[in-house]
């Protein structure tokens, strides 16, 4: 019995370790994903998610905590229910595709409980669902690696899964087509109503698919949020450096609200985040604050000047790397229209909306990208 009032995956407090390991692979990890949407973990290798994806399928069990989906419990410390029982679909980083049978075939392998015409009718939707009516007839090795990819989401699509599973599943195309396919498997899963949870170590690829988004960094879940608070509201210093771009500048704390760094004073739309001082209130208090490339704004106009050090193109932008007269650097995201030469300087100035402040490090000059 499903329970509708409830996430339609809840991960609690979950452990995970192997057999000889010295530390748990997942380490006290939660989330919640409700359903019709999309989660993403992501992370740098070795960080647990894929071991986090494998739990959640039922292929290794946990030490503590529990996983949840729809409504019923299917792991806990003594209890693993079989991948089978679970109502999941699972699509590999590989396909895993069957080279021996059509496109219409593989879709339809895992429809076998029902009758002819509804398994029929069942494929036939699917094939319209992903676009690739006019491949039904083909086997997989005479489509492209972004229609194979389409043929194995059909397939883990077309038994209804309460849950849809995706480990790293444009790991293996290249750059462009990973972006275009991102858009349309996300499109897919959202006509289809479909909660999914997919893995990946590219953050703008779990930007573009995901609703939700968890970081992960040595088995545990920094932040579980939409891409829009990872970005502009980081909850740990790791999730800033890990999301993104940016550099951390010392500040000195002026109100609850605002701050004033080497390029001026900076006031944010909500308080700082950084945990309360009581020097904070009344101004004074030394902290780091994060500055993203879209944080400063190049301005010929401004008498502040920065001198260009390096530069990457990326067709309609540059993102400059400028050095400020005390030495330390930011980073500017420029139109590409402005093409300054290395040693330049150039006109800048703030136009920042929010502040993201932590305690000060001593790395806290240093560039995170």
């Amino acid at each position: 019995m499903q329970s509708f009032d409830r996430p339609l995956l809840l991960i609690e407090r979950l452990n995970v370790a192997y057999p000889g390991s010295h530390a748990p692979v997942i380490d006290g990890a939660s989330l919640s994903l409700d359903r019709g949407e999309i989660g993403c973990v992501v992370g740098s290798s070795g960080c647990g998610k894929t071991t986090l994806l494998r739990a959640i399928a039922g292929f290794v069990g946990v030490e503590d905590g529990t996983i949840e989906i729809a409504g019923a419990v299917v792991s806990g410390p003594r209890f693993t229910a079989p991948t089978e029982k679970r109502g999941i679909g699972l699509v590999f980083q590989d396909y895993a595709l069957f080279p021996h049978l059509r496109v219409k075939d593989n879709i339809a392998f895992g429809l076998r409980f029902l009758g002819p015409a509804e398994q029929a009718a069942r494929v036939h939707e699917m094939i319209e669902l992903v676009g690739l009516a006019a491949h039904a007839d083909r086997y997989p090795h005479e489509l492209s690696g972004g229609q194979q990819q389409r043929v194995a989401l059909a397939r883990a699509l077309a038994p209804r899964p309460s849950l849809l599973l995706m480990d790293e599943p444009f790991s293996s195309l290249d750059v462009d087509l990973r972006a275009r396919l991102g858009a349309e498997v996300r499109q897919i899963l959202k006509a289809s109503a479909t909660t999914a949870m997919l893995v990946t170590h590219d953050q703008q690829e779990a930007f573009a698919m995901a609703d939700k988004v968890g970081v992960m960094h040595a088995g545990r879940i920094e932040q579980w949020d939409r891409p829009y608070e990872l970005y502009h509201r980081p909850a740990t210093r790791y999730v800033a450096d890990f999301i993104g771009e940016g550099v951390f500048l010392p500040a000195k704390v002026l109100t609850s609200m605002n701050v004033e760094i080497e390029l001026g004073e900076l006031r944010g739309k909500w308080p700082l985040n950084t945990p309360p001082l009581a020097e904070t209130l009344n101004g004074g208090a030394c902290v780091d604050v994060l500055l993203r490339p879209d944080d400063v704004v190049h301005d010929d106009a401004s008498p502040l000047q920065a001198e260009v050090v390096r530069k990457t193109f990326r067709g309609g932008d540059f993102v400059y790397t400028l050095r400020l007269n005390s030495g330390r650097e930011v980073l500017a995201l420029v139109p590409s229209h402005h093409d300054h030469a290395i040693g330049e300087k150039i006109g800048i100035r703030l136009d920042a909306e929010h502040v993201i402040t932590f305690p000060t490090e001593s790395a806290a000059t240093l560039p995170l990208k």
